[in-house]
């Protein structure tokens, strides 16, 4: 029989406690709040207040903004290991988005006031958030661009190309998400992206094999859609 996994030896495979001795793991498992977050359940909502910090120990949860008109726009999708609110709970101010579980989820919650007071005691933990706080910066600064710059096919070259990266050429992909999320974290609607992965398929970039999984036949031109250097026939 399979031994359970011990709660400190969990924490010391989240990243960003990596480097910290067995007595922080174990001050870190006296503090921290185990939870189980069903898929569809909001986690916070923008403008509550950032009591704590979350990080995704299974699961995937997205943040998104809410336009005046109600069009959602993902922002982030987070997975295993990877935390959630660090920057409104380190500068004290309210969540500036929205979270939500997309499928059942396991979360640790590290109370504010407890887990500030852990960072003052032992800087590492602090070098490490701004690690990661950096690679979010840079994939943020990312997404703006391909928002900002980019025409939708390029976006979703960009991103078959991320799914796809280190996998052999003919391998099979899933999409991380589905098309309806999909079109949102790129910014379009499902109707013009079903039309663009057809694009894709009939042009010889992907062949596509059911609803979410696809397979990259000629990488190299997804890379020049992805830099604007083609374009969809």
């Amino acid at each position: 029989m399979k031994k359970p996994v011990k709660l400190t030896d969990q924490i010391a495979g989240i990243p960003l406690f990596h480097g910290l001795t067995p007595k922080h793991y174990d001050e870190l498992a006296m503090i921290v709040i185990d939870q189980v977050v069903p898929r569809g359940q909001m986690i916070f909502s923008q403008g509550d207040e950032a009591t704590g910090l979350y990080v995704v120990i299974s699961g995937r949860v997205k943040i998104f903004k809410l336009s005046l008109e109600g069009k959602e726009q993902i922002l982030h999708l987070f997975g295993a290991g990877e935390p959630i609110g660090e920057v409104a709970v380190f500068a004290g101010e309210k969540f500036p988005a929205y979270a939500q579980a997309l499928e059942e989820s396991r979360l640790f919650f590290f109370p504010r006031p407890a887990f500030t007071d852990l960072i003052r005691k032992y800087p590492s933990v602090a070098l490490n958030m701004l690690a990661v706080l950096s690679l979010r910066v840079r994939k943020f600064t990312s997404l703006i661009e391909d928002l900002s710059l980019k025409e939708v096919p390029g976006r979703l070259a960009a991103h078959l190309l991320y799914l796809g990266e280190g996998k052999k050429e003919t391998a099979e992909v899933d999409l991380d998400v589905s098309k309806n999320q999909l079109a949102s974290l790129l910014g379009t609607i499902p109707e013009t992206l079903s039309r663009i992965l057809a694009r894709m398929s009939r042009d010889g970039f992907i062949e596509l094999s059911g609803q979410r999984r696809f397979r990259i036949l000629d990488r190299k031109g997804l890379e020049e859609l992805a830099s604007g250097e083609k374009r969809l026939a």
